[in-house]
């Protein structure tokens, strides 16, 4: 059965905390969506803000090859008429062909909210829905609250859909708005309106819109699926106002590979996580790495009986192939491994090893696990460790030494400074910068030094700084462990580094993040 796909990323997903887009980033969004054969993109609020104005502007000058843009309002203010409305005119100057309005399903909200009387609003809904389409628009109606108004007043609830339904609306969206219905509960209430629909002689498909404030959104979606919904409505890596919406990250493979419907099609599905990804760099989020089906550690395996059933097949600890969404198959490296584990690993950063590489390898990442370092939470210093022990690694620069101060003046501001000398093949180079803290001027000190040689440096930027105390038994002298995380426009990696010292610590990590970039950059060429 072919589901229809909607994906609100760019208005509802923009709605949650440090989700920001700008017009320009927006667009490139919308493209991506439409690269991957989203069906409706909607675009925003037009009218609410001039952001969303602009991009309505914009967008439609470009030609989109599999998606439609939707605009989204509300329906008209009580006790006026549809043509007096600035929010359905805004709906109308935004010039797409189809429009997304939301109305009130519970009686809560239309006395307390809307402060007006239960049949006014069922004229609102009907009344702005008819207007919308005598302008030529196709109209998507949302009903919000849907299953919270279905609990506590299911006779107004209906009439409330059956009024959008009178207006000739073209989806009835049905919206757990607060979260908070279980799926039992969801199920019931769908097949309820199923029954409903019937008596009353109602062929307009379904919608379902979720929220993830019980954590059900992708689960009360697929199960609305099964009840005959139609149209599937989320947001890219679930983003949303508190807790989130329903992921179509995790929504579209389940629908495409689990429960054999048509979604985005298979040969798109492979390009979900780079989706995932390019969504999360754009908002400036950190990837979440657990996240199904596109996270880092999706397909993870750390256990060493683990690792050495998927060398023989990966079938036993893994529902899906990786390579089915875009993804992976990654192999952790630890105190818990064995050899299975570094024979993976090795392999796929292209290190070929001996049986007493292996051994030497296994038994000092061992030993180094007890003094602090973890590198099941970082590849590329794993990867570069490898490469050191076994005498692969070729550094693209050498440290000749660095200071780093930090002062403090009568604003009460602190300010720091870093000076480096590295050396790159017979030359040296002394380079000064500031920066926020001492890791910051650290990082920007590196990098202006090695600008003139490393053009690649450029793309890339960090990410997420974390700092463990490991004992603090010890007070001041304790060990610490900093973990970096780096990016740049396809990947984001972390490196490791663990002293008494903090800013060497951090200098450990910082030198393995710019020598994983750059050895990235030299294998490709």
């Amino acid at each position: 059965m072919k589901i229809v796909t909607y994906d609100t990323t760019l208005r509802d997903g923009m709605q949650g905390e440090e989700i920001f887009f700008t017009v320009e980033e927006k667009l490139k969004v919308a493209l991506k969506l439409d690269d991957i054969g989203i069906n409706y993109i909607e675009g925003g609020w037009p009218g609410s803000n001039p952001k969303d104005t602009e991009f309505f502007k914009k967008i439609k000058k470009i030609k989109l090859k599999n998606s439609k843009i939707t605009a989204f309002g509300s329906t008209r203010k009580p006790d006026i008429k549809p043509e007096n409305d600035f929010n359905l005119k805004a709906l109308i100057d935004s010039e797409t062909d189809i429009v997304v309005i939301v109305g009130k399903s519970w009686d809560l909200h239309v006395k307390k909210a809307l402060n007006t009387t239960l049949e006014e609003n069922l004229l609102m809904i009907e009344d702005s829905i008819d207007f919308l389409k005598k302008k030529g628009k196709e109209v998507f109606y949302d009903a919000e609250h849907f299953f919270d108004g279905f609990k506590e007043n299911k006779e107004y609830t209906l009439k409330t859909i059956l009024s959008a339904v009178k207006g000739g609306a073209n989806y009835i969206v049905l919206c757990d708005t607060n979260g908070g219905t279980l799926t039992k509960e969801l199920e019931e209430i769908i097949e309820e309106t199923k029954i409903f629909f019937k008596k009353n002689n109602v062929n307009t498909p379904l919608g379902i819109h979720t929220h993830n404030d019980c954590n059900l959104a992708v689960a009360n979606s697929i199960a609305s699926v099964e009840q005959g919904v139609k149209m599937v409505q989320g947001t890219i890596n679930g983003y949303g106002e508190r807790c989130g919406n329903a992921d179509l990250t995790s929504i579209l493979p389940i629908l495409e590979l689990k429960l054999k419907h048509k979604t985005i099609g298979k040969k798109n599905l492979k390009k979900l996580k780079n989706l995932s990804r390019f969504v999360s760099e754009t908002a400036n989020m950190v990837p979440y790495k657990r996240r199904p089906f596109v996270g880092e550690s999706a397909f993870a395996h750390k256990g060493g009986i683990h690792v050495s059933a998927i060398n023989k097949s990966s079938k036993t600890y893994e529902h899906i192939k990786p390579e089915l969404v875009g993804n992976t198959q990654n192999v952790i490296v630890s105190d818990l491994s064995g050899k299975s584990n570094i024979v993976n690993k090795a392999k796929k950063f292209g290190i070929t090893l001996s049986d007493e590489e292996i051994h030497k390898v296994l038994q000092e990442i061992k030993n180094l696990e007890n003094k602090g370092f973890q590198f099941d939470a970082a590849d590329a210093s794993l990867k570069i460790f490898i490469e050191k022990l076994t005498k692969k690694f070729q550094p693209f620069f050498k440290l000749k030494k660095f200071r780093v101060t930090i002062e403090k003046d009568k604003s009460l501001n602190c300010y720091s400074y870093a000076t480096v000398k590295v050396s790159v093949g017979k030359k040296s180079v002394i380079s000064a910068a500031e920066g926020e803290g001492p890791v910051s001027a650290l990082d920007n000190a590196i990098r202006d030094a090695l600008k003139g040689f490393y053009e690649e440096l450029k793309c890339m930027q960090l990410v997420d700084f974390k700092v463990r105390i490991l004992d603090g038994r010890d007070g001041t002298g304790a060990i610490v462990r900093v973990l970096i995380d780096s990016r740049d426009k396809k990947e984001v990696w972390t490196t490791i580094g663990v002293s008494h010292d903090i800013i060497e610590a951090s200098w450990q990590a910082l030198a393995d993040s710019f020598h994983y970039k750059l050895s990235k950059s030299k294998n490709k060429e």
